[in-house]
């Protein structure tokens, strides 16, 4: 569908880091702080409005309206350059992002699956939402969810979320899935641990028939021009994702279960 512009699309457009000379394992998915000036560029001269996860949150839970033509921002891990130039790059041009932090790969001593790389601190959290960016979860470990028994899904799900709230003082309504892998099992738990949201991958547009717990995003790499961005902005690029979530999922037995052991005295502490 490259090249074909859709009016309902609406763009999640995933980074990581934004540096140069990143560490070897993520230089695939960094872009030089210049690509991503000139992609910042093209969202303030796209005519789309940036918004939040929350406010697509909003608007897919059919609790307030979405801008005419938005476009989301996101980042996910956490590396040290987000609440630095990466946030001012987004602050001086007035665009709303969202960033999901692998807790465990912030904190001192902390335990995560992502090789060495200069991260941010857990501590500058709050300060990402002082210069205007919403904060979400993207698990404690980064360890591909789909695999992880029960117990461990949850403990990934539930102490990320607690180590956001104990920093920012409010709750964290949003989740990204590390590498984007999901499965029905995981969006249940997911829904199950209070999350309202998760985003994965998918290299899709979104839409407004996009699913609240499999939100597609297109993962910006190193490889990708302005060009590659302008067109996802003007709706082309990708296909859009045609679906999303209803009242449906499991049953009300399997959702007490699945609470029972998010709140279960295995993880407390």
């Amino acid at each position: 569908m490259t090249g074909v512009g859709d009016d309902t699309a609406i763009p999640v457009l995933l980074y990581h880091a934004v540096m140069d000379g990143p560490p070897d394992w993520i230089a695939e998915f960094t872009v030089t702080p210049q690509q991503f000036g000139t992609h910042l560029d093209a969202v303030a001269e796209s005519g789309r409005t940036p918004v939040t996860v929350s406010a697509l949150a909003d608007h897919l839970a059919g609790r307030a309206p979405l801008p005419s033509r938005p476009v989301l921002l996101t980042f996910d891990d956490g590396f040290a350059d987000l609440p630095g130039p990466t946030a001012e790059a987004l602050a001086v041009r007035g665009l709303a992002a969202t960033a999901y932090l692998t807790t465990g790969a912030l904190s001192p001593g902390g335990r995560s699956l992502l090789p060495p790389a200069p991260m941010m601190t857990l501590a500058q959290a709050a300060g990402l939402e002082r210069s205007g960016m919403e904060v979400g979860s993207h698990t404690v470990t980064h360890a591909q969810l789909d695999t992880l028994p029960q117990r461990d899904l949850a403990r990934e799900l539930r102490d990320s979320r607690a180590a956001l709230e104990d920093v920012l003082g409010h709750p964290v309504r949003h989740l990204a899935y590390p590498h984007g892998y999901n499965s029905g099992r995981v969006r249940r738990m997911a829904a199950a641990a209070g999350y309202e949201t998760a985003t994965a991958v998918r290299h899709a547009l979104s839409s407004e028939r996009d699913e609240a717990y499999r939100i597609a995003r297109l993962i910006v790499r190193r490889s990708h021009t302005v060009a590659d961005v302008e067109n996802w902005l003007a709706g082309g690029g990708a296909r859009v994702a045609p679906y999303r979530d209803g009242p449906r999922t499991v049953g009300w037995r399997w959702y007490r279960r699945a609470r029972a052991v998010l709140r279960g005295p295995v993880f407390a502490g």
